[in-house]
């Protein structure tokens, strides 16, 4: 039998050195693309007809390794190492409600809520079912990045949306009175304009609305640049708050590796503690020696 802290080394993202690990990191990876293949192609009629066994069997197979993957996570977190000395139900609603718990519970819920509702369109179940896509986010930090970069710049992401919506309401507004009398199918109302707005001010611009007279080009015009002007700043906010997410996780690593170095020696429990650390903040192992490099010379210098 394998211990707590055992499963859960080897079911979360797999260590260089931890073969069971990085084979079971492989063996969920696979069945992961196999689900997204399997449900895209379900949706052609003639392979759904043809394979319908196949298909069938490829979720049942995939909804018990993901149900009994889900029940180990809940099992084994109570071995993850915290510092904050959680208990291990703490850890384990930690998890439940995290934001990878809630991703492995919808994984398994769209073949189970056929079992309790009963009659429910497949085509929603279908497109639930590729919620699966986002397992990935074991083995990749990069939703949890966008999501804290937006969140530590919410400011000014708050103040880039209602930039967005100031030009969306003026824009509608002013085409609104330029266009209606010229296209009342399609600029007759404020709310109507708003479409022809969007898709003017996100620099997408279909054509199939454009504006007739010469306010209404005029209009347009500055709708545009206004719309590059948007999405400039919203691309430079959300890049300048990953770049900030970065550099905040390799201090956190100098951090660390700076208080094993106190004594001038990294023992080899420091050294685990600093890998542990690493592999969590998604850290490169050429970066991490590269830090530690830096920062002996830094103490040898003193």
């Amino acid at each position: 039998m394998f211990s707590q802290k055992r499963v859960f080394e080897i079911i979360e993202k797999g260590q260089a050195d931890d073969r069971a690990s990085r084979y079971c990191d492989i063996f969920l990876f696979s069945l992961i693309v196999l689900n997204l293949l399997a449900v895209c192609l379900e949706t052609i009629d003639s392979l759904h007809t043809q394979y319908r066994t196949v298909f069938t069997l490829i979720e049942l197979i995939s909804v018990s390794i993901f149900s009994i993957e889900y029940a180990l996570r809940i099992w084994s977190c109570a071995a993850a190492p915290d510092g904050k000395h959680k208990g291990a139900a703490a850890k384990r609603f930690g998890y439940i409600f995290s934001f990878t718990g809630i991703i492995d519970l919808l994984a398994i819920l769209p073949s189970i809520i056929p079992l309790l509702l009963g009659g429910v369109d497949l085509r929603w179940l279908r497109i639930l079912r590729l919620m699966r896509l986002l397992k990935f986010s074991h083995y990749s930090s990069a939703l949890e990045d966008l999501i804290s970069a937006v969140r530590h710049e919410s400011r000014s992401f708050a103040a880039t949306l209602y930039l967005l919506v100031l030009a969306l309401l003026i824009s509608s507004a002013l085409i609104y009175v330029a266009e209606q009398d010229v296209q009342p199918d399609h600029f007759g109302s404020i709310p109507q304009a708003m479409w022809w707005t969007v898709v003017t001010l996100t620099t997408v611009g279909y054509g199939d609305i454009v504006p007739h007279t010469v306010a209404g080009k005029f209009i347009a015009t500055l709708t545009a640049l206004m719309g590059v002007c948007v999405v400039a700043l919203l691309t430079g906010i959300v890049a300048t708050g990953f770049t900030n997410q970065v550099t905040m996780r390799r201090h956190r690593l100098e951090a660390e590796i700076s208080s094993a170095l106190t004594d001038g020696v990294i023992t080899s429990d420091e050294r685990k503690k600093i890998d542990d650390l690493r592999q969590r903040l998604n850290i490169a192992e050429e970066d991490a020696v590269a830090i530690i490099g830096y920062l002996q010379r830094k103490n040898d210098q003193k």
